[in-house]
């Protein structure tokens, strides 16, 4: 009932515009679990992404962009309903019913299986203003259905306002029925990949009215394995001169590189269709990267936890006539915000919503000096990893290319300071970022004061959120 009264609520909101004002195409492309400076427009040195760098090159890079989560699941929860995980109350990745979170010192909240259907998403809040709605790709905000990430038949993206879906893991290892030989293909050449494919044709259709396109990949998430010979041979010399495991830098490298011309052939063929100066393209991560092979330096931690490399990812807008080529954004943003800022290139009308992230447009159009400062958060009040948790390491560094102890946890950053709230010691750590980006020097102790106002607008935020908490675990 709640779900069909907000969707009719937004056709009510959703004006027509005339042809004169036509509602660009928007393409939101995300990649899963790629570090913050992998690209080379970031600094990475590891991989060549000529296409990635272009796009930077043609628009907007954005230096300080968050995922909403440090884990898969959450953030696209997040992207998804512009709404933070704790409010979503979907702070992990799903998992079977029936599945708890392993309880140590705490007991973390119980797991979620899928996102509601209660939830109005950036797709179906298109559709009303008469978007066409594709999705290809990733999903993983739904119990998984007869194989791992397999789309739930009640909560897939059919039912989450896509009009056009097509599952497939595509040329990513998850497949597991490609067995690539030395060979089979040549210098410069990729495996044909379904998930681009379909993006493609979607991109191809002939019609009247805008189209989104929301272009999931699996790269670069595990299991990393290099698709072609001439990947390996391309990235062992660079892993072998490089930190870290050499084998998995390899194919790590590789794997980035099978991404960029994946993402080349989507943005080829908006120009083959002639559509790049009616299109809005958004490229980002849905967390940091990995701890076992991503350079995260200098920022401290990766993947699952709440430093800076756990949440930091690459952001990357292009808008011709909009944004402006060759631009950068150094204030604060956050995957949260894509939601209404889909909403406002669209000309939609979504303040009926509850959403706790802000439209981006002013920042696409240059006027950061009007931009308000605010405060982003983010709860993660689980233990991780899950398995082996006593074998990880109990601290969290600077590329130790190992897998640490994350524990609840939650943070806050605003301006250049940032908070983290550890819940089982219940202590602080405050960092100036502007300063000290590593998060090497906790200032709690010699600023009291902006530690206690941190905190306490921390505690008002995830309250107003409803967030869910650990709690002392029982005693057996």
């Amino acid at each position: 009932m709640l779900r069909a009264l907000s969707v009719l609520l937004l056709i009510c909101l959703c004006q027509p515009v005339s042809a004169a004002e036509k509602s660009p195409n928007i393409v939101f492309i995300l990649a899963d679990d790629l570090g913050w400076k992998d690209l080379g427009c970031y600094g990475g040195t590891l991989a060549e992404t000529p296409h990635l760098d272009q796009l930077a090159s043609e628009g907007m890079k954005f230096t300080n962009a968050y995922s909403p989560a440090p884990i898969c699941s959450a953030s696209r929860a997040a992207i998804l309903t512009g709404k933070t995980p704790a409010r979503l109350h979907f702070e992990f990745v799903t998992k079977p019913a029936g599945v708890k979170p392993p309880v140590r010192q705490l007991m973390p909240p119980a797991y979620t299986q899928n996102l509601s259907l209660d939830e109005v998403t950036i797709a179906e809040i298109l559709q009303q203003a008469d978007y066409q709605t594709g999705f290809f790709g990733k999903w993983h905000v739904c119990e998984h259905f007869k194989h791992y990430l397999g789309w739930n038949p009640t909560h897939g993206p059919k039912q989450q306002g896509f009009q056009s879906a097509k599952e497939t893991f595509g040329s990513h290892p998850y497949a597991k029925k490609f067995n690539w030989q030395p060979g089979d293909f040549k210098e410069g050449e990729f495996p044909p990949d379904a998930v681009t494919g379909h993006a493609i044709d979607f991109i191809k259709q002939k019609r009247e009215q805008p189209f989104f396109l929301y272009l999931s990949y699996f790269h670069v998430h595990t299991p990393v394995r290099a698709p072609t010979d001439w990947l390996v041979k391309k990235y062992q010399k660079r892993a072998a001169a490089d930190t870290g495991d050499e084998i998995l830098r390899t194919h790590y490298g590789a794997f980035i590189e099978t991404l960029d011309a994946y993402v080349g052939q989507v943005l080829t063929a908006l120009d083959q269709q002639g559509l790049r100066e009616s299109t809005l393209v958004v490229f980002t991560s849905d967390n940091g990267g990995h701890p076992e092979y991503a350079d995260n330096a200098p920022l401290r931690g990766s993947k699952w936890n709440l430093y800076e490399a756990g949440i930091r990812v690459p952001l990357l807008v292009r808008w011709p006539q909009h944004v402006q080529a060759g631009s950068g954004c150094t204030k604060p943003v956050s995957g949260i915000d894509l939601f209404p800022t889909f909403c406002d290139v669209a000309r939609v009308d979504c303040s009926a919503l509850t959403l706790d992230g802000e439209s981006l447009l002013p920042l696409f159009h240059g006027a950061t000096a009007a931009w308000p400062e605010r405060a982003l958060t983010w709860h993660f009040p689980y233990y991780h990893p899950e398995k082996g948790y006593t074998k990880a390491k109990e601290t969290i560094e600077i590329n130790d290319f190992i897998v640490s102890k994350t524990k609840p946890v939650s943070a806050i950053r605003r301006g250049d300071w940032k908070l983290l709230q550890f819940y089982e010691t219940e202590q602080s750590e405050l960092y100036d970022l502007s300063k000290d980006p590593s998060e090497q020097r906790n200032l709690s102790s010699t600023h009291p004061k902006q530690a206690a106002e941190l905190q306490s607008e921390l505690k008002q935020k995830l309250q107003a959120q409803r967030a869910r908490y650990p709690v002392a675990a029982k005693a057996e």
